[in-house]
């Protein structure tokens, strides 16, 4: 019964959502959908990251709207602006052949007046984060009162983020009758709480178990000390020219300090926090999802809703403090039947989490050597050979031109040609890893060495220096190759 025309919904409904492309539910959606529909009961849905939890709380939700009522009847709390716009989005193209369905995003950021604007012109769905809302409230400018179904989204991240107070002043404002739904990706112990403070005798529907990563992610682990901790993040990432993932730091600070000095090293990068305006984190991402950054750094909560399917890696430069974010942060990658990898740089007092992650996810971690020369280069040559190979030579330009190519060179066997072709791509490669020297894991028996969290930024391997700056012309050998793929200058 996973076809949406099997769950009875509105044609205009599912119009919206076969123009979204989709034509079968997922199994969160299978399990969820039905539920919804047919009963008045809390609901507590565990489901993976990207498994399409918005659709299996929103279409229920616009399937119920009166239309004839123009007050806010559903409330979906989420923690942070780009999931709120995220699901806002998703609901708008879903609804979009509903007539006189309206949607309103509430979010800090943006202009508190117009949003209430959007209120007083009559919104039956309201998608918002805590803080704003509570704004709102407080403002009196939202009646609640006609409210039936409360969707906490990520509430676990709520909390975690000291939304608690906002949480218990918003859902006061909202009927003793309503149904209260709960989506995590995680039962995690803030979950429970939540379940128990907040909701009836809920029925709980996971899809898979509980907190386990799915089975298209590849979790692998380098052993590092803290003084070599960024040199080893940076062959990682010389390692995997094509490499188009999040490095997830512990606080903002960490963050800051990664992104910028990766920044400085050449490398494709921005960071993602959250003293970031709305206006920057836009940017950002919107650099971000046309490719014009290959890796965001981030924390575990600006990450938060992030809309980008296709990842190929997740980096942990700082494993999370709650073990079960790991798997937030993992299931964001191996999505849509692609295969991921997540990377975690680790120090010897942390390969007891590993252990202990092993466990959560049901999935084993893999120790990788950390690069020396001979691998980056190797993995370069092996990336310029794709790309020549995938590349279609445009011969009615190049054939006039290929004369005076050959004659320039006229000597030089096809060998020779190739070679120094090669040496030309990857000129930055050869002079800074010749020199450098092949950096060993620490012994794990050692718990002596301080935790690798510190970042290593001005020791051994990973100094960058503040009077030099790269040029996509000019390579400075103090601090790496920068660029993942060839040089590319950063916007």
């Amino acid at each position: 019964m996973n076809k949406f025309e099997n769950y009875g919904l509105d044609p205009d409904l599912l119009k919206g959502i076969k123009e979204t492309g989709f034509e079968k539910a997922t199994p969160i959606q299978e399990k969820t959908i039905p539920f919804l529909l047919g009963h008045e009961r809390d609901l507590i849905a565990l489901a993976q990251t990207g498994t399409g939890k918005t659709a299996a709380f929103g279409l229920p939700i616009l399937q119920k709207i009166d239309t004839n009522q123009k007050r806010p009847q559903a409330l979906i709390l989420c923690p942070t602006r780009e999931l709120c716009l995220q699901i806002a989005t998703e609901m708008e193209k879903y609804s979009k052949f509903m007539h006189h369905i309206k949607i309103a995003a509430i979010y800090g950021g943006a202009n508190i007046e117009t949003q209430i604007g959007q209120l007083k012109r009559g919104a039956q769905i309201v998608v918002g984060t805590p803080g704003r809302m509570n704004d709102i409230i407080r403002r009196r400018k939202i009646d609640l009162s006609g409210i039936k179904t409360v969707v906490l989204d990520e509430a676990d991240e709520m909390l975690n983020m000291g939304f608690q107070e906002d949480l218990n002043t918003i859902l006061s404002e909202t009927p003793e009758s309503k149904n209260t739904c709960l989506f995590s990706a995680t039962m995690s112990k803030e979950v429970a709480n939540i379940a128990m403070d907040y909701m009836k005798d809920p029925l709980e529907i996971a899809v898979g178990k509980k907190n386990v990563g799915s089975k298209n992610i590849n979790h692998e682990f380098y052993l590092a000390s803290s003084r070599d901790k960024y040199a080893v993040l940076k062959r990682i990432l010389d390692l995997n020219p094509e490499i188009y993932g999040i490095i997830f730091c512990r606080t903002r600070m960490d963050t800051k300090n990664t992104a910028d000095a990766l920044m400085k090293d050449g490398y494709d990068v921005d960071a993602l926090h959250g003293d970031l305006s709305h206006a920057q984190r836009e940017s950002v991402m919107s650099k971000f999802r046309h490719r014009n950054l290959q890796v965001l750094v981030a924390t575990d909560v600006a990450a938060r809703g992030l809309d980008v399917t296709d990842l190929t890696h997740i980096l942990h430069y700082n494993l999370p403090e709650e073990l079960e974010l790991y798997t937030h942060r993992s299931g964001r990658t191996g999505r849509k039947d692609n295969i991921g990898t997540s990377i975690a740089i680790i120090g010897p007092k942390e390969i007891g989490r590993i252990h202990r992650l092993e466990k959560v996810i049901e999935a084993k971690f893999t120790e990788q050597k950390i690069p020396d020369s001979k691998d980056i280069l190797k993995s370069r040559v092996v990336g310029l050979a794709g790309r020549i190979e995938n590349i279609k030579a445009d011969h009615k330009v190049l054939n006039p031109l290929m004369d005076i190519f050959f004659a320039k060179l006229e000597g030089l066997e096809k060998d020779e040609i190739i070679q120094r072709f090669v040496t030309l791509e990857l000129q930055r490669f050869i002079d800074f890893y010749k020199n450098e020297p092949s950096l060993k894991a620490p012994d794990p028996s050692h718990r002596n060495e301080r935790p690798s969290d510190r970042g290593g930024f001005n020791r051994g391997g990973g100094k960058f220096r503040k009077d030099k700056k790269w040029s996509s012309n000019k390579f400075d050998r103090k601090k790496g190759p920068g660029s993942f793929s060839g040089g590319k200058k950063r916007d």
